[in-house]
């Protein structure tokens, strides 16, 4: 069984909102602590930054940079009158889930504003033209078929030989889970590019080849 690396940080993570399970936390820590020294890391699903804290303070302690993407307006399941909405998100003025402002105070809290660079856009929108390359991508965006697929078509072609791509909630029984991650999972093993390192509970770990 695994023990989660014990990962000093300036701030509560329980009280920061989000959907990571301790183990995939420092299994995230570890992988972006060693692969950023290498290039950026680009997050993609941000949300109120859980993970881009664990992700972002791996980048400070090796002095490396994260990009996290976000439209930040929630998936489908955080809207309005569906399963994980949440009002303290809701924008009441614009009719619309705003989480950009709870990141950024998360960001500030855990002092990592010198260190993750916010990219406010569509995952599409935000590839074209991308030439960055990337020593790690994490996809934990929108959970539809087609918003996995643009995640996975749009960024793990920046990866970097020997770079990871971590891919969150995969769940191999339909009853569990949604099954888009798992099929861009599935998918970028099919390929050849990449091979499996690892899989953490719902997080699955791939280097590129």
């Amino acid at each position: 069984m695994r023990t989660p690396l014990p990962i000093i940080l300036p701030v509560d993570m329980h009280q920061v909102k989000g959907f990571l399970a301790d183990d995939e936390a420092a299994a995230l820590y570890q992988a972006a602590l060693v692969a950023s020294k290498k290039a950026p890391i680009m997050e993609i699903g941000s949300y109120c930054g859980k993970s881009t804290i664990y992700l972002g303070s791996a980048c400070k302690a090796s002095g490396g940079v994260l990009y996290a993407l976000d439209h930040h307006r929630g998936s489908e399941e955080h809207q309005l009158g569906e399963e994980y909405h949440d009002p303290d998100l809701f924008d009441g003025s614009a009719g619309l889930v705003d989480t950009f402002k709870e990141f950024r105070r998360n960001m500030r809290e855990a002092q990592l504003e010198e260190n993750v660079i916010p990219i406010v856009a569509s995952s599409g929108l935000a590839s074209r033209g991308w030439s960055t390359p990337l020593s790690m991508v994490f996809i934990d965006g929108g959970h539809s078929m087609e918003a996995a697929m643009t995640d996975y078509q749009s960024w793990a072609g920046h990866i970097i030989q020997g770079g990871t791509l971590a891919i969150h909630d995969l769940f191999p029984n339909p009853s569990e889970g949604g099954q888009a991650p798992i099929t861009i999972y599935r998918l970028a093993i099919a390929s050849g590019l990449f091979e499996e390192i690892d899989v953490i509970n719902t997080l699955g770990l791939l280097r590129r080849l």
